[in-house]
């Protein structure tokens, strides 16, 4: 037979329990305090990817607004047709430096 107080204190002990796992939860979990600093630094990450992919995205924009059909620059045609082909005219000179 039982106590009449034992199974209040059980109940207690079960409470405090579970109050003790949440609260370990909330310091050591996946999305507690020590993980915070964690996806801190995951988050600044991201912002340079994201600002490095930015910057590549605008001067590709720009590459193809200056390779319009309609309206394509000249220079950078030019450009394109002597990297691409190796093509170059007759009063032209190539001077190659040293990459020192």
């Amino acid at each position: 037979m039982r106590r009449p107080g034992s199974e209040n204190r059980l109940k207690r002990f079960a409470a405090l329990g579970a109050l003790l796992m949440l609260g370990g939860f909330a310091v050591a979990g996946p999305t507690g305090l020590f993980a915070w600093s964690e996806n801190l630094e995951a988050l600044e990450q991201r912002n340079i990817e994201i600002a490095d992919l930015t910057q590549k995205r605008d001067a590709l924009r720009n590459r193809v607004q200056l390779l319009d059909p309609d309206a394509a620059d000249p220079d950078l045609a030019s450009e394109l047709v002597r990297d691409q082909l190796g093509v170059m005219r007759e009063d032209e000179v190539v001077i190659t430096l040293d990459d020192e």
